[in-house]
């Protein structure tokens, strides 16, 4: 069992280098936009990396291990899937682009910057409570699965199922030409406007339980991971930018967003 701080700096170094090969990728092809799906699957490789150093033991370092590849293996498919069939994301171009002429900088320098070793430390920090907690559950005196633990599985395990059938019902939904600018308001998405965002969150809300069920300075060192992504996507770069453009591209958005929960899920709202 190897020291967490020496743990931790070696699975960074491996993450930059892997970046880094990702970004001369990138600048062959001239797209980022693959990195969404090394986003998922960067933290399958970060709780690999620490099982392989630091070991795996008792039920929760098992138990982190499984949940973070599930959910990130099925994630980084559909991403990679999205990218392949869809192409560059507009999003990315449009960063990349403002960035060129605001700061005169090349393609290659701005998207390093601002994409590839910009999103390296926030996935290494979101990935913490995997991380940490595969660290923690090697100690001789780690402690059986309690009810927080459970509690966390269970979770993890819902965020995961609520996130995959959100997505399939988006892909289904995209890939019928008859609803091009229409609003996808059944199944999950009736009841909250982001499901896919909502399961990523639940699912690390409950990889944080599992990690914090083996100890309380587990739970204070990762807890910086949930809160981190929970951030992320309801106020920076998800749940906001988003709709931000489905406003000025979707006509009926807006009454989309008066009826429907924007996070967490809820019954639609009823107009009197």
């Amino acid at each position: 069992m190897s020291g967490l701080p020496a743990m931790l700096g070696l699975n960074f170094a491996a993450l930059i280098a892997v970046v880094l090969i990702l970004w001369a990728v990138a600048v062959r092809i001239r797209d980022v936009s693959f990195i969404d799906a090394f986003w998922a699957f960067g933290m399958v490789m970060l709780a690999w990396a620490s099982a392989l150093q630091a070991g795996v033991g008792a039920p929760h370092g098992l138990l982190l291990l499984g949940l973070t590849t599930l959910w990130g293996l099925r994630l980084a498919f559909h991403l990679f899937r999205r990218w392949r069939t869809a192409g560059e994301d507009p999003r990315y171009r449009k960063i990349l682009g403002g960035v060129m002429k605001q700061r005169g900088w090349s393609w290659p320098r701005s998207a390093l910057v601002m994409v590839f070793l910009m999103q390296a430390p926030l996935l290494f920090v979101t990935c913490l409570p995997a991380q940490i907690g595969i660290w923690a559950s090697t100690a001789d005196a780690a402690p059986a699965v309690g009810v927080a633990g459970w509690i966390g599985a269970i979770a993890a395990l819902t965020g995961i199922a609520f996130e995959s059938i959100g997505d399939a019902q988006l892909a289904r939904f995209r890939a019928d030409p008859a609803n091009k600018g229409k609003v996808l308001d059944t199944g999950l998405w009736r009841y909250t406007r982001h499901p896919n965002y909502f399961g990523d969150v639940l699912t690390w809300w409950g990889l944080w339980l599992i990690a914090a069920d083996l100890g309380p300075w587990i739970a204070l060192a990762s807890v910086i991971g949930p809160l981190f992504l929970t951030f992320t996507l309801t106020k920076w770069s998800g749940k906001a930018l988003l709709e931000k453009g489905l406003h000025k591209t979707r006509p009926r958005y807006a009454d989309y967003v008066e009826r429907t929960s924007g996070f967490v899920p809820w019954l639609p709202k009823t107009k009197v």
